[in-house]
């Protein structure tokens, strides 16, 4: 079901949608807040005229990015429909608004993007920055270290389906539900709806015990296909049900033993945080 809510931006209102798992925001709202136009359609409408490119993106979308869409968003009259973007449409939109107000983004998109380019250097970098990243969300070193070895685990086990003929995104995503669902008893959304979720990462928001279960479900699945050699998405299929089945033993058993379950409702990420300069899109 598609929702409405609105996002604050220096006292503007911009209203977004959450449509296809993504929040999508109306375009308009955000020509208003970055330019102060009060006809933002017709500032639109020059805009494109002046960067071809973006016309192009608007008009047919591109290799990885759809055009924007005609979404119904609710108001106070009842719903209505505006011209909205993904978060990703919007970022290339305000590259082309020359406005002061626009600058703070375009700088963060660029620092960003250099950002990128020494990762794909120095790998460790990025590793260090994601650790930040945690620790300034408020998350405990603890957890944090758990989260950094479950990514190494998450990392090494699709190298290994790579190397053993698991080529396509979807089929990547649906082995991990396969270990999910064999591990937890609940597929990834599902597990999602259990806390809450919607857009989130939900291995951002797993306790201790469910993150553990997690790398225990992909390590068991990685030393199954490393000694069985599966060949092509079937096989894989096969063992990743036994992976997530190994730690589906280990839970029940410390469930039986703690009278608890492991899968919570309970959130890890810390509330009532600082913003971030790009929350207002999220």
């Amino acid at each position: 079901m598609d929702e409405t809510k609105i996002a604050i931006f220096k006292g503007k209102h911009i209203r977004k949608i959450f449509y296809q798992k993504e929040w999508w925001f109306s375009v308009n709202d955000i020509i208003e807040a970055l330019t102060d136009s009060h006809d933002p359609a017709q500032y639109f409408k020059r805009l494109k005229e002046r960067d071809e490119e973006l016309a192009k993106l608007t008009d047919k979308g591109g290799v990885q990015i759809v055009p924007p869409l005609m979404l119904d968003i609710k108001t106070a009259g009842g719903a209505q429909k505006a011209y909205c973007w993904h978060t990703e449409g919007i970022f290339r939109l305000i590259q082309s608004i020359p406005s002061p107000k626009a600058e703070p983004f375009k700088r963060w998109l660029a620092k960003v993007g250099y950002e990128r380019v020494q990762e794909i250097e120095n790998p460790e970098l990025g590793q260090k920055r994601t650790r930040m990243l945690y620790k300034l969300k408020g998350y405990p070193d603890s957890w944090i270290e758990q989260r950094m070895r479950g990514i190494e685990i998450r990392e090494t086990l699709t190298d290994e389906w790579n190397k053993h003929g698991v080529k396509e995104q979807k089929e990547y995503e649906i082995l991990t539900a396969e270990i999910a669902q064999a591990t937890f008893g609940l597929t990834p959304s599902q597990h999602k709806k259990v806390k809450g979720l919607k857009r989130e990462n939900l291995r951002d928001h797993m306790s201790d015990l469910e993150l553990i279960f997690s790398m225990l479900g992909e390590a068991a699945t990685t030393e199954i296909t490393k000694v069985e050699n599966p060949v092509g998405f079937d096989d894989n299929k096969k063992t990743a049900k036994r992976g997530g089945g190994v730690a589906a033993v280990a839970r029940l058993s410390i469930e039986k033993e703690t009278g608890k379950k492991v899968v919570s409702p309970a959130n890890y990420l810390p509330i009532g945080k600082k913003q971030s300069t790009i929350d207002w899109l999220k």
